[in-house]
């Protein structure tokens, strides 16, 4: 070993001066202001709830809803309802410690368990209608594509399937008014899949998203059954209204209404309260801002050429 009589170097920041005291008191100033224009009188609650809890529990559920296919590999037939039944009652246990967060942070911590039980119960109550919607998803996927070689692919493989799967059940955790816990599991399903679907849009029977990725449905979004769309396909709103204080106004229907039997195709945008007819067919990159009839085929125009004699035309 080679001594050294160098002397030790210092830290070069333990002779900084950070500012520190003044950081801190202008940030408590920042967050007095913040509260003072929200008209709240002390700091909200910091029990919010778990996306890494409600991840796990809809990861879970999604094997309760499947277990042949998505629950453990070696499970046997014979086992199928004791799994399901132990699986949903982890489920259901996470689930009740979440929605009593967010109705405790709704009513300023005035939330009561049983409250949270009912909601939790209801959301139960309603998988079995849940599958029969996922197994119509499945069917018209596996019906509509060639490249399918079969359901479980589909169910295993596709992310538009596993983005049909999280919104089914993200829109009624909605629909239970639970609007936090099903934004989160709507994200969930985004950051797995690409596919942003807000857990408020209403979709029928026979649902398919080819492809998946870029595909965003915005909250008040009406789609019936039967209906296919395309990677990167919009359904969004085209304005967004103010209200007299100059902040946007909420909970305007904006979105698009999509009738029964309609396919959209790749990066097609539309926007605002219109309808799409049924039967109707949107083209790829088509940008739409008004309703089509029934039985509609609606492309981009094409390029065209005018020829221009002794200067006619311009």
């Amino acid at each position: 070993m080679i001594e050294s009589n160098a002397p030790i170097p210092k830290d070069p920041s333990a002779q900084v001066n950070w500012n520190l005291t003044e950081i801190v008191t202008g940030l408590g100033q920042a967050r007095q202001e913040w509260r003072e224009r929200r008209g709240i009188s002390q700091e909200p609650s910091r029990d919010f709830p778990s996306r890494r809890q409600l991840g796990q529990a809809i990861h879970e559920l999604t094997g309760a809803l499947f277990p042949s296919r998505l629950g453990p590999h070696d499970l046997r037939e014979e086992m199928l309802d004791y799994y399901v039944g132990n699986t949903l009652a982890g489920v259901f246990a996470i689930l009740e410690k979440q929605v009593l967060l967010e109705l405790e942070l709704e009513k300023r911590g005035k939330a009561n368990i049983l409250a949270a039980r009912d909601k939790v119960r209801r959301f139960g109550e309603s998988l079995p209608e849940v599958r029969r919607l996922l197994d119509a998803d499945l069917e018209f996927a596996f019906n509509g594509d060639p490249a399918a070689r079969s359901v479980d692919e589909i169910l295993l493989c596709y992310p538009g399937m596993l983005a049909t799967i999280y919104h089914r059940l993200a829109h009624r955790l909605h629909k239970l008014n639970l609007p936090l816990i099903a934004r989160i599991v709507a994200e969930i399903a985004h950051s797995l899949t690409g596919v942003d679907i807000h857990p408020g849009a209403s979709i029928g029977p026979g649902f398919f998203i080819d492809h998946g990725t870029g595909v965003v449905i915005g909250e008040t979004a009406v789609i019936g059954s039967r209906v296919r769309l395309y990677q990167a396909v919009t359904l969004g709103a085209k304005s967004f209204p103010k209200a007299e204080d100059g902040s946007l106004k909420k909970g305007l229907r904006r979105h698009p209404i999509v009738e029964d039997d309609v396919v959209i195709y790749a990066g097609a945008t539309v926007l605002g309260r219109i309808t799409i007819g049924k039967g109707s067919a949107i083209g790829g990159n088509v940008w739409l801002t008004r309703s089509v009839e029934p039985g509609s085929s609606i492309v981009q125009g094409g390029p065209t050429r005018t020829s221009l004699i002794d200067g006619d035309g311009i």
